[in-house]
Parts: structure tokens; sequence; C-alpha cells
């Protein structure tokens, strides 16, 4: 058996190499507009299916109309986005107007890899579940090196000045005439970028251009922005991210100087009714029918606590933040920061103050709903809390971001008198129900 490739098989070889190098991806990638293992292609290289029109638009704002004019203005945006969108030789390309090519279906955690090629005076940008936009420059453009163009392509152009992301850190374009190739990999509202291979935003969160006090929507579509110039499009691949890699992408980032505080086999380092909780598959859970506050031995002051927890449905429990190792931990701690299964008025039939919602400085501040993982999934939160600030991020989203010694009003009128506590405990309310919580680690700021 002859084992030496012919000149036909060593070209393609080369070149199947030489894509996966510009995009970042694991192993050879196939032919024209064929994904990669575990990618789907959203471009099929032969005409627009799975495609619509779309524009700079509140993708919460059109899950809102209702379907009649949903679909009435569909029909406006594709039929304008079809007068500007071809497909030539196995790439999409758009003559720089028109409304952008958007995807039908809707996305929420995901790698994205896209080629571009595009002209001098262009300017373009790919929206992320609807949000402007990882931006696309003419770098050359003096005209616009006021607004950063001569810094290249890559960075997350609508974030606020000087907020991380909004400008990439390394130029790496590459001459008109060229193709690009982006990796861009979206958990939660934490973006990262690569462009022909060099890393140019690092998990950076991306802020909701229509609403900056919201996170970027939890599901959305990808969008092709056209503006001013041809841009050609090939080899559009996706690949959707589960809920356990999403924890694992959001832990490796800044892991430096957090500390286990429980070891998954026995309460060492706990205090409180350390009966009515039970260990489980290296998880700490509350038995059902039980309650109770259990707490770190260590009282911290500044900290942020890293942790997974996983709600049955209608669950509830809290974070004890610096609790003093007795009293209600909501009233005589800092504050109870709330976990709760996302159905929990459905499953009670009862009506939340927003200020008991998950993720809420119970009684004190309220949180963004929306961004639970299904009860029965394991959640990725973060938790920093900074003298009277706190600061919640849920799977990647940023839900509350707020400070205590600034609220005057509180749910009941009930007060508060811990909430200036300067340092305390941490640890896990229960309130009955089964909530797990695991690889729970904190560290002191």
């Amino acid at each position: 058996m002859n084992s030496r490739l012919s000149r036909r098989q060593f070209a393609a070889l080369t070149a199947s190499a030489a894509f996966a190098a510009a995009t970042g991806c694991a192993g050879f990638a196939q032919a024209l507009n064929q994904p990669p293992a575990g990618f789907k292609a959203l471009f099929n290289g032969q005409d627009l299916t799975g495609w619509r029109g779309g524009d700079t638009f509140d993708h919460r704002k059109y899950l809102a109309m209702d379907a009649a004019a949903r679909a009435k203005q569909d029909a406006e945006w594709t039929a304008d986005m079809r007068a500007h969108w071809s497909v030539q030789n196995g790439e999409l390309v758009n003559d720089g107007h028109g409304k952008y090519a958007t995807t039908v279906q809707d996305y929420g955690d995901f790698e994205l890899l896209v080629d571009y090629k595009t002209v001098a005076l262009a300017d373009s940008g790919i929206y992320l579940r609807g949000v402007p936009q990882v931006q696309i420059w003419d770098y050359t453009e003096k005209a616009k090196f006021n607004l950063g163009a001569d810094k290249g392509s890559g960075g997350l152009w609508n974030n606020s000045p000087g907020a991380p992301g909004k400008d990439p850190t390394v130029l790496a374009d590459k001459a008109f005439g060229e193709w690009n190739s982006f990796r861009i990999v979206m958990v939660g509202s934490r973006v990262s970028v690569w462009l022909n291979g060099k890393q140019v935003v690092k998990h950076a969160l991306m802020e909701n251009y229509y609403d900056r006090k919201l996170p970027i929507p939890a599901k959305g579509p990808i969008e092709l922005q056209t503006h001013g110039g041809e841009i050609r499009w090939r080899n559009v691949f996706i690949r959707e991210i589960g809920a356990t890699e999403a924890s694992k992408i959001l832990a490796s980032h800044g892991e430096e100087g957090f500390q286990s505080v429980f070891n998954g086999k026995d309460f060492a380092g706990w205090s409180g009714p350390l009966d009515n909780y039970e260990i489980v598959d290296g998880a700490v859970r509350c038995k059902a029918g039980k309650g109770g506050t259990i707490f770190t031995k260590e009282e911290y002051a500044d900290f942020t606590a890293r942790l997974e927890f996983m709600v049955p449905s209608g669950a509830n429990n809290g974070l004890a933040i610096r609790y003093p190792g007795k009293g209600d931990t909501a009233y005589e701690g800092m504050c109870e920061l709330q976990v709760l299964a996302e159905d929990y008025e459905q499953v009670h039939k009862a009506k939340l103050d927003p200020r008991q919602v998950h993720g809420s400085v119970y009684g004190i501040l309220p949180a963004v709903t929306g961004y639970q993982r299904p009860p029965g999934q394991w959640n990725f939160q973060e938790v920093t809390v900074k003298g009277s600030k706190i600061r919640v991020e849920l799977n990647g989203n940023l839900i509350l971001d707020g400070d205590v010694a600034t609220v005057k009003e509180f749910m009941a009128n009930s007060p508060h008198p811990g909430k200036d506590r300067a340092s305390g405990h941490f640890g896990f309310a229960g309130h009955n129900d089964p909530v797990s919580f695991r690889n729970i680690r904190i560290k002191k700021l």
C-alpha cells in the first residue's frame, strides 16, 4: 500500500491546516463552508437559508411583539436585506448597504468562527445575541482614528470608553484583499475574541447597548452588520456551549488567589447546625425539611466568593454575607443574598418583591432575573463584597451591582441592623429545600 500523498491531497491538507491555524480551531477544518467537528454551518454556501433581515433593534422588544407585528417587521427587514446580499462562489456577499444578515435561530452561550474579507473605508461588525458589536474596521482610515480604527478590529466597540474589551489589545487585521478569521467565545455576557489567531479581547463583559442597566439578553441572534463598503463572509460556524463547559470557562479566568473553603468530604472548617446538611457527590446540600445557617469558622471582610449551586424547582436558600454566627442571617448579618429558583412564584403561587428574587440582597437591593439555568442544572456564581458594595455575577451575567449604604427604604419597612457590618462569616441559609453547593472558593481582597 502506497502511503505517500498525491499533490492534490497534500495541497488540501495544507489548506485545512492553514485554516485551522488562522481560526484557532482544534484539528483540521474541512472544505469551504463545511464545519469542523462539533460545529454547524450558519451559512450553507449556496443561499440565505436560515437567515432573515435584521437591524440595530433591541431583541427583547422584538420578542415582545405580537406574532403579526413581528412577522411584518421580519418581512420588511428581510426584503431589504435580500436586495443587498448575494451568494458568489460559496461566499456571502454584501454590497455595503441594507439591513443585516441575521440568524433566524437565537443562541445562548456559543463559540463562533467567521471568515471575512472587506475593502478600504468599509465599517462593519458582528452583533452577538442581537447586540452591537464585535467591530470590523478599515484600520488605515485616518478619519476614524479618533474612533479607534487605528487599533484594529475585534473590540467590543459599543462598550463604554475605557471599559475592558472596548478596544482590541493588539492590531491583528490582515491587509485588504486577504481573508481575516474570527473566533468568538461568548458565555453569559462575557466575550473573548481572537482575530487571525491573536487574542484581542479577553473575557470582557459586553455591555447591553440598548439598556446598560441590564445584561445582554440570555439568547439572541447572530447578525452580520453592513456599513459603507463591500464585505464578504465564509466559513460561518457555530458551536453551542452547554452549562458544564460554560461554568468551566467562567472558572478558568481570574482564579488566582482563591482558596477552597469546602473540601467536598466533610464539614471541617464549618460551624452551625451541620446536622441539617449533608454531603452528596462532593456538594453540600440542605436536607429536605431542614434549614438554618451554616458558616465558615473563618471571618471575611472584603472578599470575592465563587461557587456553583443547583436549585430544585421552587426551592429557596441564601448566601450568608458577613454573618455574625447567630441571629437572623438577613437582618443580623450584612445580608442574605438570595438563592432562589426562578420558577418560585409559579410553584408557590406567590408574588415576590424584586428584593426577594435570586441574587437580590434580601429586602434591600433587587437583582435582574432571567439568567438562571433550569432547575436541576448547576449554575456558576461570583459574589464580590467591598465595603458596603455588593456585586453578583450569575453564569457570566452581572445581575446586581449595588451599595447597601445608599438604601433608605426596605421591604416591609423592616430595618436591617447588620447591613453595615464590616466583617463576618460566609455561609448558606437553608430554608427546608435540598439546594446544593459545590466548588466553593473565596479570595480575600
